[in-house]
């Protein structure tokens, strides 16, 4: 009897758009076997969810469709059966977890509701006998106080609690394969090692297979059994996790491993102190009662001193909620605060928003999400110039000047100043954000996870740009983020929040090499996970779940 659960041969998938057909999956074989974890990996376009999403026929057909190849499970072609068939396998035998739960939660229905319709449409449960399912369900994935979570929206859950929800969807019928798509991706890293270590823990007690799909390698090598790579539409490379860790065989499977961002802060001259903040405190009111009195405050910057000097990088970290962009928009006076905030040897705390203004080019931001940050409506070029046009810095001619020395800067090419947004890949995106912010040559650049929402190999494209650019012109960042190992490569100092406070700060490297506080070492911890070892995920192992 083989090992296989499922046997993919030769899948190919192509999208149909009127008169184009574009082949996104070409040639794709592997096996998943019973009771093992398998990860794909490769980065965003290299057709891992969509090859995921075939085993279940989940794509948008008919624009989708298999010109070739076949997924079987117990001997039967899924690509072939017919929609009662996939009905009684999808989230029964089956099941699959998205990347972003917010969005695959229903946000008018309570969890027991949600939870309860996958035990009605599959088990036949309903009313008391649902919720005890239900119930056992949210404890089994490490939901506290499950009994009081039964009645809660999915607004109402922190992201890890929310990923935890819709893990015990997918388990409610005990499923022989889980597919997980970028099940971390959106958690802070004290979160994402929870939920790892409970995938772990479940597949353990529950004997079934695991197909992770993912672009983080540090998480993979964790969880991982076997490894596909990914590029293109094509399974570069097959190995044992601890055989492609050791010694990959591809140039592009070499290239991802050696994608992690490394390196040392630049080296830059130290100057005289560019920004110090005194006791900062940014409190927002709860308000209560039919005349909305003030009854308490949520602190989410509570008393925060630093000094920062010209010329060096301060990396804030945190979870999220931690307070650190909220930190960044009150130095930036776009959010109102109290304490001291003194810029250039300028206080700003009295300032109002017009006198503020002038100051604005000297203080620019590069945002999260450089899609959500350029507007569509206009060219990189309008984009770029659009702080010379506000503060009227030069000639028309000067400005198209400066616009196209600001690309060449970054590394695009000035012609692209007439193209827009959306003809740009994520990492080019975030490289036109880093222009608009440098053309108005700033001495301070608030970096608000600017690299969260790229692949590792562009990540490291772009810290090697902003460390390259700090050294050229001795520029001042801020630098947020929960990506410790990207902050490892930029920041000279570190700053740790949790819940507004600052519990640790210091000399980056002394931080990194020995952290004071028990925060700061989880935060380490969970950032840079050491392997797993073989014998975490016990096959077969069952914990109250009898298998049919």
């Amino acid at each position: 009897m083989s090992d296989n659960l499922i046997e993919i041969r030769d899948l190919a998938v192509e999208f149909v758009t009127g008169d184009q057909t574009q082949r996104v999956v070409e040639g794709v074989s592997f096996d998943i076997r019973k009771g093992e974890t398998l990860a794909l990996v490769g980065e965003s376009g290299s057709g891992k969810s969509v090859t995921a999403h075939s085993i279940l026929r989940l794509l948008p057909y008919p624009l989708a469709r298999h010109p070739a190849g076949s997924v079987h499970y117990q001997g039967q072609d899924l690509l072939q059966a017919n929609e009662k068939t996939l009905r009684g396998i999808r989230g029964n035998r089956i099941a699959m977890v998205f990347q972003e739960p917010m969005t695959s939660l229903n946000p008018l229905h309570t969890v027991e509701k949600q939870i309860n319709e996958v035990l009605g449409l599959h088990k036949g449960l309903s009313g008391s006998a649902a919720t005890a399912r239900t119930l056992e369900l949210l404890d089994l994935v490490g939901i506290p106080e499950p009994a009081k979570r039964l009645k809660a929206y999915p607004h109402e859950l922190s992201g890890g609690q929310r990923q935890r929800v819709m893990i015990a969807m997918a388990l409610a019928n005990e499923p022989e394969l889980l597919i997980a798509d970028e099940p971390t991706t959106a958690l802070d890293v004290t979160v994402q090692l929870k939920i790892l270590e409970l995938l772990q823990d479940l597949q353990a007690r529950l004997g079934m297979s695991l197909l992770i799909i993912s672009h983080d390698l540090n998480l993979v090598r964790r969880i991982a059994h076997r490894v596909c790579v990914m590029q293109r539409g094509r399974i570069v490379e097959q190995a044992s996790c601890e055989e492609l860790f050791r010694a990959p065989q591809h140039p592009y499977s070499q290239e991802l491993l050696g994608a992690e961002p490394s390196g040392e802060p630049a080296d830059n001259p130290v100057g005289q102190p560019i920004l110090q903040v005194n006791d900062l405190r940014v409190w927002f009111p709860i308000r209560k009662g039919l005349l909305r009195r003030t009854v308490d405050h949520v602190k989410a910057v509570d008393g925060i001193d630093f000094s920062l000097l010209q010329g060096q990088t301060l990396g804030i970290v945190g979870e999220s909620g931690s307070g650190k962009s909220t930190l960044g928009m009150a130095i930036l006076r776009l959010i109102s605060s109290q304490g001291g905030i003194c810029f250039q040897d300028q206080a700003l705390e009295g300032l109002s928003q017009q006198q503020v203004r002038p100051l604005r080019r000297q203080m620019q931001v590069v945002f999260q999400d450089p899609y959500g940050s350029l507007s569509p409506r206009m060219s990189v070029g309008e984009i770029v110039g659009e702080g010379l046009r506000i503060h009227r810095l030069g000639s028309a001619e000067e400005q198209e000047q400066a616009i196209i020395d600001a690309l060449t800067e970054v590394g695009l090419d000035p012609d692209a100043r007439h193209r827009y947004p959306h003809e740009f890949s994520g990492g080019q995106r975030q490289r036109i954000a880093i222009a608009r912010a440098l053309v108005l040559k700033p001495a301070l650049i608030l970096l608000d996870e600017p690299t969260s929402a790229l692949d590792r190999t562009v990540q490291r494209q772009v810290v090697e740009l902003l460390r390259n650019l700090q050294a050229r012109h001795n520029l001042t960042y801020l630098f947020i983020s929960h990506d410790l190992a990207v902050v490892r490569a930029l920041s000279h100092h570190l700053l740790v929040m949790k819940q507004g406070q600052v519990v640790e700060q210091g000399e980056a490297r002394q931080v990194f090499a020995d952290p004071q506080h028990p925060y700061t070492r989880q935060l380490l911890e969970a950032a840079f996970m050491a392997p797993a070892t073989p014998t975490n995920q016990a096959r077969g192992i069952e914990h109250g779940f009898s298998r049919r």
